[in-house]
């Protein structure tokens, strides 16, 4: 991945400016660790992937490193420090000397000196800001270095008196994207959609030829895709699902048969330079739509562009998931999946939750650097505005908070779905049926660019697609 301090600096810049508004007892200071790498068995590791707060504010990649950064702006980078026969073995460190350079900081020291030179750098601050909740142990390491410093106190040194959650400062400056992620989100939407085409025809062209199709040669094909085309891997764990695998909502892509006459639904997508991407798309194996399919995929269709409407600057984050629920509702209604005489109209179904049957999940997350990625769904400033009410299904109070104003430069998935599992009532035409529609939504100034329509969506164009 490129290194640009140019990208980096003024992000570090911001946080020390919010430190500095919101710790108005003195200066402070934040610690920013990445990610640790961990063993998947004996001497063989999980890929390592680096801590999204702390590539945010340093565009660095290596394991085994921490950010410190101060509220007058100064950086500090703890690195793995240059060793040419680990380097043999693991690959190029950039050492503390080279970080400087290449990644604009104003310090860098070794890893391993870690412990003698954070207590002094916590020294005199009035406030420790870390992210709470997110690394094990950090806590417990922070109470440490505070440890150290309390010791020095009789020489006069000062102990932060608070600590604080530096991920109230950093998501919300994630939430809204720049030029530069908007761009590599786009790109890696692009790929992303390539790779839901080639699992399509690659379906359709086996089925076609006589050939045992599984779940894990589509898995392939987006797999191939993604490193084809520079992305680093996929963006999460990717979900191939035939038949009535698709009503498992984390279904796995596994070794299960793809059949004729069968819907497949397929959530996968790539990872490019640190952001992702997230689609899903349901088709029929070999190309073409049954009736109920048609029926149930055009109703999911629907409910989403009800909620790519509703998603435009201005309007809340759970507009589009109020769309797409109403036409939902209405839809299972008029297809027989709920018993209008039963549960009375639209709008009984929706309070009482009756649609929860079919439809058990939000209709979209916040995206960037994780495929669910920070940021509150509430506004800030009308936590205090919440309104308790009775949940239909729970009967739990819980309390409604006025959610997200929307605002350009925000992107979100819209993914609604119906699942359609054996019950007393269903008709057996939709049994084992699983759809979900998935694209991710950059917020403009006018409504929201959908970053991943390179792959098709009405019923039709996948069904041409499919015959070529």
């Amino acid at each position: 991945m490129p290194l640009s301090s140019s990208l980096y600096n003024p992000r570090r810049t911001l946080v020390a400016e919010q430190m500095r508004t919101i710790e108005r007892r003195g200066s402070s200071v934040a610690i920013i660790p990445t990610a640790v790498e961990r063993l998947r068995n004996r001497d063989s590791g999980f890929p390592f992937r680096h801590d999204s707060y702390f590539y945010y504010l340093s565009g660095f990649t290596e394991p085994d490193a921490l950010l410190v950064l101060d509220s007058s702006g100064h950086s500090t980078l703890f690195c793995q420090p240059k060793h040419l026969e680990r380097e043999i073995w693991d690959g190029y460190r950039l050492g503390p000397q080279e970080a400087v350079r290449q990644l604009g900081v104003d310090r860098a020291y070794s890893s391993h000196d870690l412990d003698a030179h954070l207590p002094r750098l916590l020294e005199n601050h009035a406030a420790v800001w870390y992210p709470f909740a997110t690394h094990d142990g950090l806590a417990a390491r922070v109470e440490g270095w505070l440890g150290k410093v309390r010791a020095r106190s009789r020489y006069g040194v000062l102990t932060p008196p608070a600590q604080n959650d530096l991920c109230q400062i950093l998501d919300e400056l994630r939430l809204v994207k720049d030029a530069h992620e908007i761009a590599l989100m786009r790109r890696a939407g692009q790929i992303s959609a390539q790779a839901h085409v080639r699992a399509m025809q690659r379906s359709a062209q086996m089925l076609r030829q006589g050939q045992d199709v599984r779940e894990y040669h589509l898995e392939a094909e987006l797999l191939h895709t993604f490193r084809e085309h520079g992305a680093q891997g996929p963006a999460y764990t990717s979900i191939v699902a035939a038949g009535a695998n698709a009503c498992v909502l984390h279904y796995r892509a596994d070794a299960a048969p793809v059949r004729e006459g069968e819907l497949v639904l397929i959530d996968a997508a790539c990872e490019l330079d640190g952001y992702a991407s997230d689609i899903t798309r349901t088709f029929p194996a070999n190309g073409r739509f049954t009736g109920p399919q048609r029926d149930l995929y055009d109703l999911v269709l629907a409910s989403q562009q009800a909620a790519i409407a509703a998603t435009r600057p201005g309007a809340r984050f759970n507009d589009a998931h109020d769309a797409a629920v109403r036409v939902l509702a209405q839809g299972m209604l008029d297809l027989g999946l709920l018993d209008g005489r039963k549960l009375g109209n639209v709008d009984e179904v929706i309070a009482n939750r009756d649609y929860f049957q079919f439809y058990m999940h939000r209709t979209g997350h916040w995206l960037g650097m994780d495929v669910h990625d920070c940021g509150s769904y509430i506004e800030p400033g009308e936590a205090d505005q919440g309104q308790p009410r009775k949940d239909a299904l729970s009967g739990e109070i819980v309390l409604d908070r006025p959610s997200r104003i929307l605002r350009p430069g925000m992107v979100t998935t819209i993914e609604p779905g119906i699942y359609v599992r054996p019950a007393e009532g269903v008709p057996e035409a939709f049994h084992h049926i699983g759809i979900r529609i998935e694209d991710d939504a950059l917020v403009t100034a006018t409504g929201c660019d959908l970053l991943t329509r390179d792959v098709p969506v009405q019923a039709n164009a996948i069904e041409e697609l499919m015959r070529g």
